[in-house]
């Protein structure tokens, strides 16, 4: 498990939340395109490159891995993640619990990054914790967000103090966030950024391929392959 000093970001201490529907039932809205094999490859290769891209962040002093499912669960361990366990009542109930727990442990900011963004890098995580940083005023809190490449959507949430806001993760979630952030007073920032791309419909899954660097372009729809890094 990746245990930084406390303050590597200079927030105090720094989480990564990556929030995971489970490895099998993942990405059912692919099964035209994907079988189900070829579908849980994918997933376990987002979900090891998420998690690899978090450890390998300066600022970022752990992941947790939060998810109903077990074997998702251990996976993550095996790769650095904390492990939470959750009830499956829905992505922001998860994220919710993994606030709780992070609050109890004293931390000072989270970031929500998805295990479904295939240009996920330590750097593009890093660039979202300076952003927020540059609107960072004594002890406003901060709230900085990267929306997805339709617009209405959040593929990424940093938050500071980690319960600022409410998670309002769904349909026309990067207005309510926004919303939100003014309604706390927050500083707020958004993040022009890759992981704006996300892989949830066949046609994400055409650009995820197109995105990947071309030592790592195969075809995406065999086994997930270009997707393990």
């Amino acid at each position: 498990m990746l245990h930084r000093a406390a303050g590597a970001a200079g927030w105090g201490e720094t989480w990564v939340v990556v929030p995971l529907r489970g490895l099998e039932a993942a990405k059912s809205r692919l099964g035209g395109q994907l079988d189900a094999e070829e579908r849980l490859d994918l997933v376990t290769g987002l979900l090891e490159r998420t998690i690899e891209a978090a450890t390998g962040c300066q600022q970022v002093d752990r992941v947790l891995l939060v998810s109903p499912d077990p074997a998702a669960l251990e996976l993550g361990r095996r790769i650095g993640a904390e492990g939470l366990l959750e009830t499956g009542r829905g992505l922001n109930a998860a994220l919710t619990a993994a606030r709780d727990h992070a609050l109890a442990a004293g931390v000072a900011t989270l970031v929500v990054i998805p295990a479904d963004l295939p240009r996920v890098s330590p750097e593009a995580i890093a660039d979202i914790i300076h952003a927020a940083d540059r609107v960072r005023i004594g002890d406003r809190a901060v709230v900085a967000l990267v929306a997805d490449r339709h617009g209405g959507g959040t593929n990424a949430l940093l938050i500071s103090p980690p319960d600022a806001i409410p998670f309002s993760f769904g349909p026309g979630s990067r207005a309510a966030h926004s919303a939100a952030a003014a309604s706390a007073g927050a500083g707020y920032v958004e993040v022009e950024s890759e992981l704006s791309l996300d892989v949830d419909t066949p046609d994400d899954l055409l650009l995820a391929e197109v995105a990947l660097s071309p030592a790592e372009h195969t075809d995406a729809t065999h086994h997930g392959e270009p997707l393990r890094g």
